[in-house]
């Protein structure tokens, strides 16, 4: 029974999150938090939260070992666009568009 925990909202774009869910997808949970635990990017501590949760409402309701666990599913969902403006010269103004994302991962137990 797969088991899943998100982030929504998160103040990070879509496109360096994804860098870090193709990175964990299909990995064993240790391996996976491992990885996330010394990867540069900023985005990293979200993911690692995000399975750290993952692997907790797995344990909250069945309890299987969690050698057994691994990242079956991990995507990364555009969220709303916070738009600010920066001025600029003679009048101008620029837009800056700040990404949010919604960071989703699904943990399943391996089959032997």
């Amino acid at each position: 029974m797969p088991f899943q925990a998100s982030h929504k909202f998160a103040r990070i774009s879509p496109r360096k999150a994804r860098l870090l869910m193709d990175l964990i997808r299909g990995r064993n949970v240790d391996d996976a938090l491992s990885l996330l635990r010394f990867a540069k990017q900023r985005a990293s501590g979200m993911v690692e939260k995000v399975v750290r949760s993952a692997v907790a409402n797995a344990n909250e309701t069945e309890a299987p070992p969690r050698n057994t666990l691994f990242v079956a599913k991990a995507w990364v969902d555009p969220g709303p666009v916070i738009k600010r403006f920066q001025p600029k010269d003679r009048g101008k103004a620029y837009e800056i568009k700040k990404r949010t994302s919604h960071l989703v991962v699904t943990v399943d137990e391996r089959e032997e």
